[in-house]
């Protein structure tokens, strides 16, 4: 398998494609968000230094969202650039994954405060306290089910939140495994992967979860999402790999190019193939072929 790899200039973390056809991405370290179309050069768009944007998507109002992990914020920056803030209701938050929902409203997590938020497109902010403290809610993501489906990072569990607020749990099997990345599967599930347990998990809408565990378990899977193959892609950030995973398990893992380049988002660009942030400062383009 041939991968490229594009230079940045920055440190990307998170990676989406946006409704101009470009990708868009967050330099988290220098506080800037990135554009790159493919085939194309990168330009930036500058925030606040300090503030650390983390997770990025498209929302419902053909705008990219953001979290500002460090700020407290969620960003909304439009595809010519025009960037506005919303702080949350303290600066103890640590918003981390955000994702659109059915409601026409972004839900995000807080790490740092054990809630869940909602904000509509206008910046009202509303937050859905979580039953477990210390739980590290880390990404979310959209259900086939209307609900929307995030990771407890430290409580080792998958929650599921209605857009009315009713929150429940679902404990995974294997302890300590420390869910990080979560998204909606071609076949009608969620798929997540555990950061520490090293494999990648199917939970079903009423709760019923299967593990495939992966052939490096130290390979400390971070993120992932549906490819355009109907298989699911991850990324492995201490093994420097990018894997794929058949909905009935059947795992494949590919080698980035550069040693050390801490593969974190992934996401299908608009060239069809899968594109992956790499905080070494590079893009790296998948093919989903060989």
């Amino acid at each position: 398998m041939s991968i490229e790899e594009h230079s940045t200039g920055g440190e990307p973390y998170a990676i989406t494609t946006g409704p101009d056809g470009a990708l868009w991405f967050t330099s988290v370290h220098s506080g800037r968000i990135g554009r790159l179309v493919p085939g194309g050069g990168v330009a930036f768009h500058r925030l606040d230094p300090g503030s650390g944007p983390t997770v990025i998507t498209t929302g419902p109002d053909g705008a990219l969202w953001f979290t500002e992990y460090r700020a407290h914020r969620i960003g909304r920056i439009t595809t010519d650039g025009a960037v506005t803030g919303f702080p949350l209701p303290t600066a103890d938050r640590g918003p981390f994954g955000i994702a659109a929902g059915p409601d026409g409203a972004l839900w995000f997590t807080e790490t740092t405060a054990d809630r869940i938020g909602r904000i509509t497109t206008d910046g009202a902010v509303t937050e859905f306290p979580l039953p477990r403290t210390g739980a590290f809610p880390s990404a979310i993501t959209a259900g086939p089910d209307g609900a929307l489906w995030f990771t407890l990072n430290q409580a080792n569990a998958i929650g599921r939140i209605t857009t009315g607020g009713t929150v429940e749990l679902h404990d995974l099997p294997t302890k300590a495994a420390a869910p990080v990345g979560i998204t909606a599967g071609p076949d009608g599930a969620l798929w997540y992967v555990a950061i520490a347990a090293g494999q990648v998990g199917r939970i079903t809408t009423d709760g019923r979860t299967t593990e495939f565990p992966l052939p490096d378990r130290a390979g400390r899977p971070h993120a992932i999402t549906p490819g355009p193959d109907d298989a699911l892609w991850f990324t492995e950030w201490a093994g420097n790999r990018v894997g794929r995973i058949t909905t009935d398990g059947a795992v494949e893992l590919h080698d980035l190019p550069t040693p050390g380049s801490e593969p974190h988002g992934i996401t299908t660009g608009p060239d069809g193939a899968l594109w992956v942030a790499l905080e070494n400062g590079t893009l790296a383009r998948v093919p989903t072929t060989a």
